[in-house]
């Protein structure tokens, strides 16, 4: 945990007591805004200078796009939360030099991209109007908040031969949960920011359909799941639960790699880059659209 997340937690801590409306707004604010604007890291500059850029809009906000490669249909790469396009420029890279094309965004609030913020089903409406672009997607791949995005675009519509997740979150739930871990936030301010989001969302069941193992059913895909034992934001053991809801997929656990940083580690995008080749393109596993989802 870094100093400043240790300072904010002593001071909602000490807020919640001696101003509780003060705390809960400035609560919600933190979870509902990427802290700062991530840039772009020097190891990516290359391709992100190298990238085709194309803007897209999502509720009248401009999004910065950026494409690689000049195959036929897309893979769709979805960043992580206080994140960018440019975090996946390894990945987008090796599929350019293996003949697709990938195509990466600054989701609302994020890189350059308009806006201050982004929820969940902004993001995959997002997802929805590159599909509208550029046809179905040969692939999509995701981290953290991006898998989460990546599996409600996909049971809201999107059309996609293969996924792949990395350090993906299962239950939607665990952002908020971890949020008030990490600042240490007391019960009554942690309720109102619940509140909110569900207020902000429409309604109080966000926490089961937002999840990405919500309706397992609908996404029959071919599915990698690559996760890190050593992840500290998103445990392994969400990849486990992913895993045991869509019995059809691949688990790959690493260690040593944590939750930042992993997608320009080889041992991450080299293997989902030679999955994806190899994985596009199949098709989807036929079960019911009404089978039960797997017992937990």
């Amino acid at each position: 945990m870094t100093p400043a997340i240790k300072l904010t937690g002593r001071l909602l801590d000490a807020l919640s007591v001696t101003a509780p409306p003060l705390a809960r707004r400035l609560a919600w604010e933190l979870f509902r805004r990427p802290v700062r604007r991530a840039r772009v890291h020097p190891h990516e500059q290359a391709a992100h200078a190298a990238a085709v850029r194309e803007d897209y809009t999502v509720d009248g906000l401009r999004v910065a796009g950026y494409r690689w490669g000049d195959g036929d249909r897309p893979v769709l790469l979805l960043h992580g939360w206080s994140s960018r396009g440019s975090r996946f420029a390894a990945l987008a890279t090796e599929l350019a030099k293996r003949g697709h094309t990938a195509i990466a965004v600054d989701a609302p609030g994020h890189g350059d991209s308009g806006g201050d913020s982004t929820t969940v089903p902004q993001y995959a409406r997002l997802v929805h109007a590159i599909q509208q672009r550029h046809g179905d997607f040969r692939g999509i791949a995701g981290h953290s908040l991006g898998v989460l995005t990546a599996f409600h675009a996909l049971r809201t519509g999107v059309r996609a031969d293969a996924i792949v997740t990395v350090s993906g979150i299962a239950d939607f739930g665990h952002l908020l949960t971890e949020f008030a871990r990490r600042l240490r936030l007391r019960p009554p301010v942690t309720d109102d920011v619940r509140r909110r989001l569900e207020k902000l969302l429409g309604d109080d069941d966000i926490w089961t359909r937002l999840s990405s193992d919500h309706q397992p059913e609908h996404v029959t895909q071919p599915l990698l799941i690559l996760h890190d034992a050593d992840d500290d934001f998103v445990g392994v053991d969400h990849a486990h639960r992913l895993h045991q809801a869509y019995p059809h997929s691949e688990l790959v656990i690493t260690e040593g790699l944590g939750h930042r940083g992993v997608l320009a580690d080889p041992r991450i995008f080299g293997p989902a880059a030679e999955w994806l080749s190899a994985r596009a393109g199949a098709a989807p596993l036929r079960r019911p659209p009404t089978a039960p989802a797997p017992a937990r």
